[in-house]
């Protein structure tokens, strides 16, 4: 069997956790290759944010690339993938994506799938957005990315902030036409 490959980027906004939990979630699927790429600043954040260790993040990735490493294979055209996720973006990121510099090797492969017209989600992190913010997003939509923004599901009843998460996850790994076992989906009434 022949695997497909993702990428999952995690920069520096707050909610690495949805970083952790898309790799996770990936994890479960055999046909899925990961290759993670972490930011500097997400690297701070979650020593700031999560309780589980760093490895642990780093366990769940089939491939994990480093971030200064613009020769890896993720930065090539050539090296098929489905496309990537990042989870959370960081604004900073955002910016970064929309306007082609590729300074490290998380904005290379994003540049890159768009480039290659391959699948780029992102989960744009920032409360509340300004003028800034919106256009970046908007100009992304426009070069091709998808935003997901973690934006709070009520319509499903989560009681924890693991469903919250699942939810989101399970909208973003939608766009590639995966599945997420703990994704809950609308039902209509019967």
């Amino acid at each position: 069997m022949t695997q497909q490959r993702i990428i999952v980027g995690i920069s520096g906004a707050s909610g690495v956790a949805l970083g952790y939990a898309t790799l996770a979630a990936l994890a479960a699927n055999p046909e899925i290759q990961t290759h993670l790429v972490v930011s500097e600043g997400a690297r701070r954040t979650w020593e700031l944010e999560e309780s589980r260790p760093y490895s642990a993040l780093l366990e769940c990735a089939d491939v994990v690339h480093d971030n200064r490493d613009l020769a890896a294979s993720i930065s090539s055209g050539s090296f098929q993938t489905m496309g990537m996720i990042v989870a959370p973006c960081s604004m900073k990121t955002l910016a970064g994506i929309v306007n082609g510099y590729s300074e490290n090797l998380l904005l290379r492969a994003a540049d890159v799938v768009l480039k290659e017209n391959r699948r780029l989600v992102l989960m744009p992190r920032e409360m509340p957005y300004g003028a800034l913010h919106l256009d970046n997003m908007a100009r992304a939509a426009r070069y091709g990315a998808t935003i997901v923004a973690p934006l709070l599901t009520f319509y499903n009843m989560p009681d924890t902030i693991e469903q919250q998460i699942d939810h989101i996850v399970g909208k973003a790994l939608m766009q590639f036409g995966l599945p997420h076992a703990a994704f809950r989906a609308w039902k209509e009434d019967e």
